[in-house]
């Protein structure tokens, strides 16, 4: 394998990355993205980059994408005001189908993309090989879902292909109807369902920060609780918090919360020393 040929010049150095290959060489990563990454051109095209050189790499990767920000695009084009109830969209009839248009633009936009680069993927979307079943969230939410079940063996078959699975965060109830469900939650319940060795969630922010804003770079479960007790951990990070922790606690190695707008931060994370975020463990 040309290391040299795979890995662009400004990423982590050649031998760092041979090290930690044979580290991930039989395991699990999933990776998801969201925010400016899908809306910025550059980091868009480099996340790309980043997932087709895992592929190249030969190593296991699969992503799951938001689009909150396609979606909000989308819903204000067609006037249609969002509410959000802890972190949650409120997502009625008529903004589910929007929710639904706006992620399967996103999820073939990826798809196509990766693929573009020499590199193999499959899209995954309720009306494509759905993977999810789900229980709806709470009834003020509407449309929105948390998995209940994941179609494990489904998955496993694109890895084996070595294809990397693109996975829309919408999901089935029992009533046959499509549901929105967060993205966060759904890498995290995929992460634990195939025991994966990392969880990327990629984000606009450095990762978590102490009370004087420093970068926090590896915490365990203990502090990440004590931290969101004391309110130092607020906002969208909640979710996000939560998804580590249950993740940790339920097989994942371990999960980090990845500066997205870093260049290769994916990259970096894996394979270099210094990573590119916080490390959140049990």
């Amino acid at each position: 394998m040309n290391l040299e040929k795979i890995i662009p010049k400004d990423g982590p150095s050649i031998e760092e990355v041979e090290k930690y290959v044979k580290k991930y060489s039989n395991e699990l990563i999933v990776i998801k993205c969201g925010g400016s990454v899908l809306l910025d051109e550059n980091l868009f095209n480099q996340f790309i980059e980043n997932i087709a050189v895992i592929n190249k790499l030969g190593l296991s990767a699969i992503v799951v994408h938001g689009g909150g920000k396609n979606i909000k695009k989308k819903l204000d084009k067609n006037n249609i005001e969002s509410k959000f109830i802890d972190g949650l969209r409120v997502t009625d009839g008529k903004t589910i189908k929007i929710v639904e248009d706006a992620l399967l633009e996103l999820n073939f936009e990826i798809l196509n993309s990766i693929n573009d680069k020499e590199a193999k993927a499959q899209s995954i979307t309720p009306k494509n090989g759905n993977i999810i079943k789900i229980t709806p969230e709470k009834k003020e939410l509407g449309f929105v879902g948390n998995p209940k079940k994941i179609n494990k063996e489904a998955l496993l078959n694109i890895v084996t292909e070595k294809k990397v699975p693109i996975v829309a965060p919408m999901g089935v109830g029992d009533d046959g109807k499509i549901y929105n469900i967060n993205a966060d939650v759904v890498s995290g319940s995929i992460a634990k369902e195939l025991n994966s060795r990392r969880l990327l969630l990629m984000t606009d922010v450095e990762g978590v920060l102490d009370k004087d804003k420093n970068l926090i770079s590896e915490i365990d479960s203990k502090l990440a609780l004590k931290m969101l007790k004391d309110g130092d951990i607020s906002g969208g990070m909640i979710p996000k918090i939560n998804t580590c922790l249950d993740a940790v606690n339920n097989g994942v190695t371990g999960v980090v919360i990845v500066d997205g707008r870093k260049p290769h931060s994916i990259l970096f994370e894996l394979f270099s020393d210094k990573g590119a975020g916080t490390l959140i463990r049990k």
